[in-house]
């Protein structure tokens, strides 16, 4: 199954990225390199990766963030089971769904955003309409349910806390500062790695968010590789193109899930 639905498909793409086809005629023309030459000169798929680079970075707050909602919520008080509850609910609800809720609060004529803006004396901002913003804005959504998920990662990690340790610290007069860096966050590793490696593979994947808020506008400033390959294959009618853009989406997260596992097995030995 593993041969037949991962392993042939990439294949079958790399091979596609060779030809001119439109996806839907039984003939395809060999062209060798040259989608990829048409790549490296393409002004949309620099911007493209250039956005795919600002999702990578700004996502990397959604590790921090739920370490940090982990830690306040890592508490025994009354009611803190449906505090976490209500923390976790932008996982589990889909993608499209928070992007509807985003589009809804950006809205520069009813959306919450603008009358929080106005109650400080700002003028409406048009979050979705403006090039300059409009990525940031799909970014700040997408970042809602991943700090979800990353929280409830380190819930689990501190749940599994060596707790002869922490006694034993606490004896020997550690303070909270140092109980966080010596003894709590190295027992975190594990969950630090799987966080940070879902995070990073959800941002090189974000696609959803960008169909469902924008569309890869204003004028394709929002677009990423995901949603440029799409945009090429169905709309362009440029499959071969399209598995291109693929390929290099591909070699990217191989290169990063590579070089994690490199370093997980290194600090195992």
């Amino acid at each position: 199954m593993f041969i037949i639905y991962v392993l042939y498909p990439i294949v079958q793409s790399m091979s596609l990225s060779f030809y001119s086809w439109d996806g839907i005629s039984p003939d395809k023309t060999f062209i060798g390199l040259d989608n990829y030459r048409e790549l490296m000169d393409d002004e949309r798929f620099w911007t493209s990766l250039f956005n795919n680079a600002r999702w990578l970075v700004l996502f990397m707050l959604a590790p921090v963030f739920g370490l940090a909602l982990a830690l306040f919520l890592n508490q025994t008080v009354f009611g803190i089971r449906v505090i976490k509850s209500l923390f976790f609910f932008p996982f589990v609800i889909s993608q499209v769904v928070v992007g509807l809720v985003f589009t809804w609060f950006y809205d520069p004529s009813f959306g919450l955003l603008n009358d929080i803006l106005g109650f400080f004396g700002i003028r409406g901002i048009n979050v979705l309409g403006d090039e300059n913003l409009a990525t940031y804005g799909i970014i700040a959504a997408g970042l809602w349910p991943q700090i979800a998920y990353c929280m409830i990662l380190y819930l689990t990690g501190l749940n599994n806390l060596d707790q002869e340790q922490l006694e034993a610290a606490r004896m020997d007069g550690a303070q909270k500062l140092t109980m966080l860096t010596r003894i709590v966050l190295p027992q975190l590793r594990p969950a630090t790695f799987i966080a940070v490696v879902v995070t990073v593979i959800g941002s090189l994947r974000s696609f959803d968010l960008i169909a469902t808020m924008t569309g890869g506008g204003p004028y394709g400033s929002t677009n990423v590789l995901a949603h440029f390959m799409y945009q090429q294959s169905i709309f362009s009618y440029r499959a071969g193109y399209g598995a291109a853009i693929a390929v290099v989406l591909f070699a990217i997260m191989m290169i990063y899930i590579a070089f994690f596992l490199w370093r997980m097995l290194r600090t195992e030995k």
